[in-house]
């Protein structure tokens, strides 16, 4: 599976417009195929057709869907009924469909104007929602955000047709909105759908391919997308059967202080378990027996301090460099991290207090090796770059801050959002709450540490780094549930995750 395209609710139209006019189709033909799209897949997962079925349908061509499948439905042989609101004039294909499902005189049909009493939801077991479709341009209020609060206190299963009501494509959402179980998308995710604040509205959502014309779909330009986790099992190399631990790099990891020791070998034990041929890691003089026994397959150097990072090492000999787990922020760790900095000639991978160092000190992020990668949470990422009021503005600034620094941020969260110098953002959804847990930055360090040193360039360590690490991750849910998930489970599944990715590239 390749990168889905994040495309405008405006662009999303066109394409619409576009597969009607190269396909010489209709727009009520083209509405009858994604209507037959969500049909096709609601019945697999609600096959019980004595259930309910509750429409709820709209003036435009939300409505004119929700129409359409529930006649489809209900020659399907489920119990449907339909609510259709009043509020001027419908569009031409949703009075087309509501004409026809007039025809099925098994399927009660009631009329909702501004002002009439609420409807009685006894007896309905599932509610679909077909209000207001993408196009909505400003919030719901009045009697229909009344209408839309009194579905959503309904304890039934409630579905959205590709977008819930009340929420915008492309922008925080305001007003009343639909809070669905499911949402079943046309073609493409939204923007919104990755915004942390809509995750109550969406419920699990799916894209549902209604066949829009190819051509037009990769003429569209945009620099945001979807970025399955499958998505990068064509970045992953092959090894000969002449390769060693030579080929397969050396990578530096420059982490813990006393009493964080543990993120030092959390950082590098992932990195080895992500493929690279050696580690070295180096420690102040504190950690160096504790690396010794946790970690005997670490080569380690201790630095001339006894409990933090004071003394850049010698980095000609190493392929990656990863600086920042468990470091600390005292005096002689920032006048260190500085000094790493002006000496670095490769890409480095920023974490944790290196990039709280670097929050402190914003005149030295000019400092940063061109391709470097940053891994900050969203505290970090405010303290790098200051606060923002939502997670499009986030998402804005992200974007600029990887320009302006010609770097990879990856900014870590439920949905991981990783911009890159050009200006891409990609969005990913593999992982789970439970990674949720103390040391699973650390890992994510170490895995893309040890992939840029096997070669991969910074964007592929970066995409494939985050995708392990959230495969890895929903395996060990899978198997031990997410309350019980360490960091170290994250280590131990990176074997499956690859094997995981490998079935599908």
């Amino acid at each position: 599976m390749s990168p889905q395209k994040i495309l405008s609710a405006a662009q999303i139209r066109a394409l619409d417009q576009q597969t009607v006019s190269l396909e010489s189709i209709t727009s009520y033909e083209l509405m009858e195929r994604a209507s037959r799209a969500f049909a096709s897949q609601f019945q697999k997962d609600y096959p019980d057709t004595d259930k309910n079925i509750l429409i709820v349908c709209g003036p435009g061509n939300n409505g004119g869907d929700g129409l359409a499948i529930a006649r489809i439905l209900y020659e399907a042989c489920y119990e449907v009924s339909v609510l259709v609101i009043n509020l001027g004039k419908n569009s031409p294909d949703q009075q087309e469909n509501l004409k026809r499902l007039q025809e099925k005189r098994g399927v009660s049909i009631q009329r909702l104007s501004e002002g009439d009493p609420l409807p009685d939801l006894s007896g309905i077991k599932i509610i679909i929602d077909g209000l207001f479709g993408s196009g909505l341009n400003r919030p719901i209020e009045g009697y229909w955000a009344a209408l839309i609060k009194h579905l959503n206190q309904s304890t039934v299963e409630r579905i959205a047709i590709d977008i819930p009501s009340g929420l915008f494509a492309d922008s925080m959402a305001g007003g009343a909105i639909f809070n669905a179980h499911r949402t079943y998308t046309f073609q493409l995710p939204k923007l919104s759908f990755f915004a942390p604040e809509h995750a109550s509205f969406l419920g699990q959502w799916q894209v549902l391919d209604i066949q829009l014309h190819p051509e037009a779909l990769a003429a569209k330009e945009t620099s945001h997308f979807y970025f399955p986790g499958e998505a990068a099992a064509s970045f992953l190399k092959t090894r000969g059967r002449f390769d060693h631990k030579g080929t397969f790099g050396h990578t530096l990891i420059i982490a813990g202080s006393y009493g964080k020791i543990g993120a030092a070998i959390l950082c590098a034990r992932a990195a080895l378990r992500a493929g690279c041929g050696l580690v070295s890691v180096h420690v102040p003089v504190c950690g160096y027996e504790i690396m010794q026994i946790a970690f005997p397959e670490a080569m380690v150097l201790t630095d001339r301090h006894k409990e933090v990072f004071s003394t850049v090492p010698e980095l000609k000999t190493y392929a990656a460099v990863g600086v920042g787990p468990g470091l600390g922020t005292n005096a002689l760790t920032q006048a260190a991290l500085l000094s790493l900095l002006k000496e670095a000639k490769k890409p480095l991978v920023l974490d944790a207090d290196a990039l709280n160092i670097l929050g402190e000190h914003p005149d030295w992020q000019t400092l940063i090796p061109k391709g470097s990668i940053l891994t900050p949470h969203p505290k970090e990422f405010s303290r790098l770059f200051g606060d923002t009021t939502d997670s499009f503005r986030r998402w804005e600034r992200l974007q600029q801050q990887a320009q302006r620094l010609q770097c990879y941020i990856l900014l870590k969260g439920g949905n991981t959002v990783i911009a890159t110098p050009e200006g891409q953002l990609y969005f990913l959804t593999v992982g789970n709450p439970g990674m949720g847990t103390a040391g699973a930055g650390d890992v994510l360090t170490g895995i893309i540490c040890g992939l840029l040193a096997q070669g991969y360039a910074s964007r592929e360590a970066t995409l494939l780094g985050a995708c392990l690490h959230g495969l890895a991750g929903d395996l060990a849910a899978a198997e031990q549930q997410m309350e019980s998930i360490i960091a170290e489970d994250i280590i131990q599944y990176l074997g499956k995750a690859f094997a995981q990715l490998r079935t599908q590239s």
